[in-house]
């Protein structure tokens, strides 16, 4: 039997419900609507219950400190991808490519998933990503620039964005010197 467990983090951008089966992340849940709401949402979808568990993810949490404060481009924690089958999951690989602090369109991704002209498709697939933040869905914009809704909050999708930006304005105006 898996030991499924859950720890509320406390970030920038909003409470987060980090949500795990045995070692590997299965949810990241930023939690607008509250850690109550999350949590009642990851049991019905997983069939139990999360274990509170302050010390679940104690790597992922330190990382994410790290991220937030610029000294993090990318994690490494084992990803459970149960809720993510087929073109959405090729689709949320894909935007493992895209560098840190850089986009890419809806339609760019969807050709990099392997599939052209998918770009709805590439959008359904970030929206619902389980994985927001470690799998950089915030980096997937329109194709004429304009960043989208993520998820009905547009401010947390251009706090990443601008986040990553001035750490690698930052970077390039450091090594000018």
């Amino acid at each position: 039997m898996n030991r499924v467990t859950s720890t509320a983090y406390d970030s920038p951008v909003g409470p987060i419900l980090l949500t795990f089966v045995d070692d590997a992340l299965v949810r990241l849940h930023v939690a607008h609507d509250g850690l109550d709401v999350a949590r009642a949402e990851i049991a019905q979808r997983l069939g139990v219950v999360p274990e509170p568990e302050t010390s679940a993810g104690p790597g992922l949490v330190a990382q994410l400190d790290e991220y937030f404060d610029g000294a993090r481009r990318t994690f490494d924690v084992a990803l459970d991808w149960r809720f993510v089958r087929g073109f959405t999951r090729a689709a949320l690989e894909a935007t493992l490519q895209i560098p840190y602090g850089e986009v890419a369109s809806y339609g760019e991704v969807s050709m990099m998933a392997g599939v052209s002209r998918a770009a709805r498709a590439v959008g359904t697939a970030c929206a619902s990503s389980p994985f927001s933040i470690i799998v950089p869905v915030h980096r997937v914009v329109r194709a004429d620039g304009s960043i989208g809704e993520y998820g009905g909050h547009p401010e947390v999708k251009q706090y990443l964005l601008s986040l990553e930006g001035d750490v690698v304005l930052g970077e390039t105006l450091r090594a000018s010197d």
